[in-house]
This record gives C-alpha cells, structure tokens and sequence, in this order.
C-alpha cells in the first residue's frame, strides 16, 4: 500500500474509485490492463490520501442531486478499508450533502455500513451492486481466492433485502470450459432470486482478455488448470471478447428464468436505473 494524491475524485458520470489496484486476486481481473496505465503493481494497491477532501469539494459545489458510483475499478471494500475507513467516509459525506449511492462489491464487508446505507436510502437511493460468478464453493476459492466466498455474498445479498435495500448482481465473468455450465447458472440465478435482487447483469457467457490481464489469467491457469491455457490459445487465438460455445443454451435459460422470476435483465434498463436518482417523500415533505 502506498499514498497518492489526487486532483479531482468524480469522473463524468459521477463514479469514483478510492483506491487503484486490489488484493482479491480475482483471476480474470479486467483492471490489470494496460489500458488503465496503472504504474505501480496491481497489488500495491495505491490510497487515494486527499480524496475525501476533494469529494466533499465537489459534492458541495454540484448543482444538481446525483447517484454517485463506487468501485467500478477497485472495491471499495478491500480489506485495507477495515483500517482506513475512506469507504465508510465517503459513505458520510454522500449522506450529509444527500447524493444517492449504488457500488460494486465482492466483499460482505460492505454490512460494516448497513448503518450508513440504510440512512442513505431513507432519504434518497442506494443499490449494492455483488459480483458472483461461481456456485461451486471450491473453484471460488480458486477463481476469487482472497474475498469472501460466494455463499457469503449471498448471504449479505439476503440481509441488504431485509434492511430493504435493492441489489443487483454482477454475473459476470462465465469462463469458458470452467463455470460455464448449467448447473453453474442454476445454482447462481437460486441464489439471486432467493436474494429478491432486482436486477442481474449479464452481458454474454464468456470472459474479456487484453494485454495486462491475459497475461495473468493465462499464468493462473497453468498454476490451477492444466493444458487450459493451450485450449484458450487455441480457440480464441487473440480475441478480446471470449464466448462461451455454450453461450446460446445458458443465455436463453438465463433470460427465460429472469422473465419468470421478473428480475430485470436488460442491462441499459438496469443502467438507467441506477443512474436515476430519487428523492424520498418524506425527506419532501420535510421541506414544509
């Protein structure tokens, strides 16, 4: 870990990312690209020391209420936030000047906040977005070996729904020749509707690759899968988008469940809303 200091903290669509790097060690992690220019190693995760600071800037200076994004390049709920706090910080600040929030996680850490997000949600919305990719307990630990296990997120899944906050899941990366199966899918899309999740993204069954993260991957795989790596190479040669050859089957099923279970699936439709901010009735009629 080392300190950074930063000039602005929201990008353009008011999304923001405390930390550069991350100590999951997911296996297939798109933030290891080079296209990021990341200088320093990824798991020398890089604290972002004045960001609170310039947050609070500009969520003062904004003119318009705004959903404010976390964690689409590095979880805000790694475990160096259980001794810093910057997370649960800006959690604090968005409550004080009223911005809603929605973030990406893998980590059941974010119940830390359920006090935060719960008083967050009265006034306006917040939305935990949970990444999950692998029903077998096992290969998650192999796939996403330092964060909590899959169960785990569903479990926190449960809990947000019963504190009455809406959630949606990531299911996404499905790697082709290892999750990519039915009873992967299954096992996923349980969880989610027991869960009540509004929402599940999911945009192919397959993994994208590009320089700086397929290095990686392919080095995984020949640690954890045998001859895996050659099998890739073979089918997919350079290709950046990886589909599975079981694509079509495991997205019609995905769809159909979706439609019977009325979790929304369509991913602008689940852009849209968690860009939509909302205000609370009763913080309105507060205002008389």
């Amino acid at each position: 870990m080392h300190y950074i200091q930063c000039k602005t903290i929201l990008s353009a669509n008011q999304g923001m990312n405390l930390y550069r790097g991350c100590s999951h060690g997911c296996i297939y992690c798109d933030s290891r690209c080079e296209c990021y220019q990341m200088d320093h190693s990824f798991e020398d995760i890089a604290v972002k020391e004045n960001a609170l600071e310039v947050l609070e800037l500009a969520l003062m200076k904004k003119k318009k209420k705004t959903m404010i994004g976390m964690g689409a390049m590095s979880d805000p709920y790694m475990p160096l936030e259980n001794q810093l706090f910057y997370t649960r910080k800006a959690l604090q600040l968005a409550l004080k000047y009223q911005y809603g929030i929605t973030l990406i996680t893998k980590s059941n850490l974010v119940l830390r906040d359920l006090d935060l997000l719960k008083q967050i949600n009265q006034q306006t919305k917040c939305v935990i977005q949970m990444t999950l990719t692998t029903y077998d307990e096992n290969l998650c630990k192999i796939l996403e070996p330092h964060v909590c296990s899959t169960k785990e997120r569903f479990e926190t899944l449960k809990i947000l729904h019963q504190a009455e906050i809406e959630t949606v899941v990531w299911l996404t990366p499905i790697l082709p020749f290892i999750n990519d199966n039915l009873e992967n899918l299954k096992g996923i899309l349980d969880y989610c509707r027991q869960a009540h999740v509004k929402g599940i993204i999911c945009f192919d069954m397959g993994v994208t690759l590009r320089k700086g993260n397929r290095e990686y991957f392919y080095q995984q795989l020949d640690r954890y899968f045998p001859k895996m790596k050659e099998k890739y190479m073979k089918t997919y040669g350079e290709a950046y988008i990886l589909s599975s050859p079981h694509n079509q089957e495991l997205m019609d099923y995905f769809i159909k469940y979706c439609k019977k279970y009325h979790i929304m699936y369509d991913h602008q439709q689940i852009f849209a809303y968690l860009k939509h901010y909302e205000q609370k009735q009763f913080q309105q009629l507060q205002l008389f």
